[in-house]
């Protein structure tokens, strides 16, 4: 039954409408990924990705369709001429070929279709493996088992292995498909008592697997160049077994494969099947005897009851290798004989302790949402960053640093208009000394406010604020710019007026919407009507997208494995993200490869505030590039950091032009580079046991080390992140030097094991790696019994912070060199429970210091330095009542008490109070600390000072010092009953 004429010209015209439609989604896809990449000047890395793509992708189908296609023709040229009679008889196979032949073209060129696909997408995927193969770099080193150039092995080794993985393919598919064909076209019949075939289909599978094999040979050869990343022994890199054994073993497999198919190829002129089954038989039997169970042989019964010496050799090959390929070859060594008894030292000789850092990036960032937020739809990354800059006398100081981003519109993704034209940005940048607060024990802001206010504000010529381009984007992307005469932009919120600045974008960064092809593309893109329709978008206006910063860094540089935490800083008076690239690889020969996830995991990355490396493994990686993106108009820069990376130095050539050298970065912009994260937690990681370099010591692994478990964490299983701080390496003519730090402690032990830091200071010591090394005749405290010493010391001085409704937070527990030893430094910070009406942030409340066994808590670092470093310290218990009149001093007592009863009632009452009456509550504190010092100086058993439960979200009193929270007190006379202000004597 025909069908009528409407209905048949309906069905083509809808083909046509969805082919056109995919076509337009698809050319909308790669149009506006050109246009994003003209608009950051990188088209380069477009073209050159695209190009290498589709002639990948054009070689792999043509390569797939050629030789798999063309074997099923031939086997269907083949074809018997009489059929499946000349076999006598039908079979099953008939009525297959009855009802495929007559629709054997369309077919035919569907399953081509679906394989050049297929094939041309595998091919075209590994542009990375042929860009490196083609521009390769000599390295300049050899293997030591093939004398090869380092380079072979990175850059030519995995394109051969991934050309051979694509012949295997094509030409297993080749047997499959041809051998059907001849089944179904009569080549050849499965009947009792065995395969009867017709000369043309013998012919042709005995070529087929005669290329399998000759194949099978050239992949035994060059499985023997694999051997340098073999796993089989106590480390990576070839073992004795691997090269006395498993070498020779490939080669005489190599050899016999080669036989092998020279027997199949044999069968093309003799009938018959028994060369293809001796040389099959053959072929199996070499690789089980020879691949297999010698090698297992000599594993068995000469390396493992001799393991140690005979590895000994290719341990230390892997040792060398190790350390060359994660770049720690050149860390240096010191055996420090720490000091643990505070009385032997002289602490008058290394100031860096007195500015070290005391606010910590990760607990004070809700403490700058709090106060620097300004406004609900502005927010701060949940981990600060830390950077330096200089002080009002030209000092450097180390800086806790937040960028202030938007959130999001106040009325959510609902409004259009307020996501996509009016809240566009955020504003300004946040920054506070890190070794002071103020007097109510928030961050002393040396920038901060909407303009951007303060010391730091002026001395780095700050004058571009807005933020575009940040870690937090609530929308996908905005459309900014627009006409200057009608600002719609929010650029921060204002007292006056209508309550709000408004601004229009004009940087360079972007891409123009004006016409209406893109605005055409882009609603296509986005999904969203509004950009064709809305009428605020005119010539000037530019869509926004892609804007995090380590998201535009990967796009433009898709080579680069990128560090999980980038910084903003103040660069040439504007606001910039810098971001470090790595160049990584798991093709350096005899290098340790380990899981990239696993070793830069850390509490950082488990609470999710860096970004988590994959779990790729990894056994080569250099910080070759230093990128910054324009937090304004989001322009990004890649400068060649490393530029003696051979990887580096090919994808150099890859895409020529789009690296500049390090002398076109700034001098402002090389103060504020730092030595990476990531880079030094695989470091570190590797040196745990790489600080190792004799063979025996290593095999034997009794010196292998540990990076401690957080202990402010009390996480057993997580690792203690690494510490940016200033310090003092104790070396000679050692200045204090920004570093990035971590502690060792032994495989088995909880004492220190060493200190390790990396210079960060760019023309000082950048890239230094040194480790202190602990004396092994002397007993240094980890961090996990440092931080119990605390706990323990002071259980009864902190419990009190948490009383009511605070909690007590401990902060990041720091570790550098001070007076011939280790010292320890953790900040206390108190925070209101959730759920008492207020946001809770944390407020810093006390100094911890640990220097040996001894331990001291104070008010700032002073005094907690002062505690432990005293030789007539004085305990309060030890304190001696003053010689009184029993009655003079019980009324004084009784008096001090009530005092302090009513002071503290009155600061609770201020506390209470909607809103928080400050002034009242710092005039009762002020009464409070009197009333206890007046109690001392009576005899009393006073503890340390300790604050009410100060409700948070609003500014703490400046009526007092940081260092004198309001208390909870007690007062005991000597010999005399308790006194409390909370109930009587």
């Amino acid at each position: 039954m025909r069908l009528p004429r409407r209905p048949r010209l309906l069905l083509p015209v809808a083909i046509a409408l969805v082919a056109i439609v995919a076509l337009f989604f698809l050319f909308s896809g790669i149009y506006t990924d050109y246009l994003w990449f003209d608009s950051v000047d990188y088209t380069s890395v477009f073209s050159g990705v695209l190009l290498t793509e589709i002639v990948l992708f054009l070689i792999g189908a043509v390569l797939m369709v050629g030789i798999v296609g063309g074997n099923m023709v031939l086997a269907y040229r083949t074809r018997p001429m009489f059929g499946p009679a000349v076999f006598g008889g039908g079979s099953g196979a008939d009525r297959y070929r009855m009802a495929l032949d007559p629709h054997r073209k369309l077919i035919f060129i569907l399953g081509m279709g679906m394989l050049a696909l297929f094939a041309g997408s595998s091919f075209a995927g590994e542009w990375q493996t042929w860009l490196e193969f083609a521009n390769g770099t000599t390295v300049g080193k050899t293997d030591p088992v093939f004398g090869i150039d380092v380079s072979f092995f990175m850059f030519d080794y995995p394109f051969i292995r991934m050309v051979l993985n694509f012949l295997f393919t094509a030409v297993i598919i080749s047997i499959v498909l041809a051998a059907i064909t001849h089944y179904l076209y009569g080549g050849f019949r499965l009947q009792s008592p065995g395969v009867h075939a017709s000369r043309a289909a013998r012919v042709h599978l005995s070529v087929l697997l005669g290329v399998f094999v000759l194949l099978k040979a050239v992949a035994y050869w060059v499985d023997r160049f694999g051997l340098v990343f073999s796993d089989r022994g106590y480390v990576d890199g070839a073992s004795y077994t691997d090269v006395n054994a498993v070498l020779p073993a490939k080669t005489i497999l190599a050899i016999i494969a080669l036989i092998c198919a020279a027997l199949f190829f044999a069968g093309v002129v003799r009938p018959g099947g028994m060369l293809p089954g001796v040389s099959f038989g053959l072929l199996v039997l070499s690789a089980v005897l020879i691949g297999g169970v010698y090698p297992a042989l000599v594993e068995q019964f000469q390396v493992k009851p001799n393991q140690q010496l005979k590895e000994a050799a290719y341990i230390d090959r892997n040792i060398k290798a190790t350390r060359e390929a994660y770049g720690v070859d050149d860390a240096e060594i010191l055996q420090y004989s720490a000091e643990s008894d505070p009385a032997k030292v002289k602490t008058d000789g290394d100031a860096s302790v007195s500015g070290v850092r005391l606010l910590d990036p990760a607990l004070v960032s809700s403490t700058f949402d709090q106060t620097q937020r300004i406004r609900g739809f502005y927010g701060f990354s949940d981990q600060l960053d830390v950077d330096r800059y200089k002080d009002a006398n030209g000092k450097l100081v180390d800086h806790v640093v937040g960028v202030r981003e938007l959130l999001n519109s106040p009325d959510g993704p609902g409004n259009w208009i307020n996501q996509a034209l009016v809240y566009t940005h955020g504003y300004g940048i946040v920054a506070a000394p890190g070794n002071e607060v103020d007097p109510g024990g928030l961050p002393a802001y040396d920038a901060k406010d909407m303009p951007v206010t303060g010391p730091l504000a002026g001395s780095t010529g700050l004058k571009e604020s807005r933020v575009y381009f940040g870690e937090i984007n609530s929308s996908e992307y905005v459309i900014a710019g627009g006409d200057p005469s009608r600002p719609q932009e929010l650029d921060y919120p204002d007292t006056g007026g209508t309550g709000q600045k408004n601004t229009t974008y004009a940087g360079k960064g972007g891409v123009p919407v004006g016409s209406f092809v893109n605005r055409l593309v882009y609603a296509a893109k986005y999904g969203e009507k509004n950009i064709l329709l809305s009428g605020d978008i005119n010539d000037n206006s530019k869509i926004l997208y892609e804007r995090n910063p380590r998201d535009r860094v990967q796009k433009v540089a898709p080579f680069l494995t990128l560090d999980g935490n980038p910084y903003p800083a103040v660069v040439d008076g504007r606001v910039t993200w810098i971001i470090d690239g790595y160049t990584t690889s798991n093709e350096y020969p005899y290098s340790q490869s380990e899981s990239l996830g696993d070793m830069t995991r850390d509490t950082a990355v488990d609470r999710r505030v860096v970004a988590q490396q994959p779990q790729d493994k990894i056994n080569y990686i250099r910080n070759s590039v230093k990128a910054t993106v324009d937090a304004y108009d989001g322009t990004v820069r890649l400068y060649a950091w490393d530029d003696k990376d051979p990887v580096l130095r090919t994808w150099s050539k890859a895409f020529p032009g789009i690296l500049q050298p390090v002398s076109k970065m700034s001098p402002d912009l090389l103060s504020h580079v730092r030595y990476p994260e990531d880079l030094f937690k695989v470091q570190r990681y590797t040196l745990s046991r790489y600080h190792i370099t004799n063979a025996s010591a290593f095999y034997n692994g009794q010196d292998f080390w540990n990076v401690p478990s957080d202990p402010s964490q009390g996480n057993q299983s997580i690792k203690q992140p690494p510490y940016y701080l200033t310090a003092t390496m104790p070396v000679q003519d050692a200045k204090p030097s920004f570093s990035l730090t971590t502690t060792f402690v032994p495989k088995e032990g909880p004492n220190l094991a060493a200190f390790m830091a990396a210079g960060s200071t760019w023309g000082q010591d950048y890239g230094k790696l040194r480790i202190l090394r602990m004396p092994s005749n002397t007993a240094i405290p980890g961090p996990g019994q440092a931080q119990n010493n605390f706990q323990n010391k002071f259980s009864g001085e902190l419990g009190p912070l948490g009383l009511g409704n605070a909690n007590v937070r401990y902060g990041n527990l720091l570790t550098l060199p001070y007076a011939g030893g280790l010292i320890y430094v953790e900040p206390v910070y108190v925070q209101t429970k959730a759920g008492t009406g207020q946001e809770p942030y944390p407020i810093l409340r006390r100094v911890l210091v640990a220097f040996g066994n001894k331990v001291g808590s104070g008010d700032k670092l002073e005094d907690a330095l002062a505690q432990v470093f005293s030789e007539t310290q004085q305990q309060p218990n030890q304190q001696q009542p003053q010689q009184t009149q029993p009655n003079q001093q019980t009324s004084a007592l009784a008096q001090a008490i009530t005092t302090a009863q009513k002071a503290y009632q009155d600061a609770q009452n201020a506390l209470k109070a909607s809103p928080p009456d400050w002034d009242a509550y710092g005039k009762a504190q002020k009464r409070l600390d009197d009333a206890l010092k007046a109690l001392q100086g009576l005899g009393a058993q006073v503890p340390t000072t300790t604050p009410t439960s100060a409700p948070t979200g609003t500014p703490a009193p400046t009526a007092t010092s940081p260092s004198s929270p309001s208390p909870s007190p007690s007062a005991t006379p000597t010999g005399s009953a308790s006194a409390s202000p909370q109930g009587g004597t």
